[in-house]
C-alpha cells in the first residue's frame, strides 16, 4: 500500500510540542501498519511502514538505537 487511506486518526507525539512545528503524525491502519507525515507539509504522501517495520522501528527507539 502506498496511498493514504482516507479513513485514518491521525495523532501527535505528546513529545512534538513546542519545538517550531517540526511535529510528525502516525496513523494506525486496520492492518497494524502505520502512516507517518511530517506537519509542516500535510500534502506530500505520507510514508508507509508495515506492522513488522514499525514493530521494529519501536523496539530501536525502545534500545535507544536512534539516541
Amino acid at each position: 500500500m502506498s496511498s493514504e487511506p482516507t479513513h485514518l486518526r491521525w495523532r501527535k507525539s505528546t513529545f512534538s510540542g513546542g519545538n517550531g512545528g517540526q511535529c510528525v503524525e502516525v496513523a494506525e491502519s486496520p492492518d497494524g501498519s502505520r502512516f507517518v507525515r511530517d506537519t509542516k507539509d500535510k500534502s506530500k504522501v505520507p510514508h508507509y511502514f508495515t506492522a513488522p517495520e514499525w514493530a521494529a522501528f519501536v523496539l530501536g527507539v525502545k534500545a535507544g538505537e536512534f539516541d
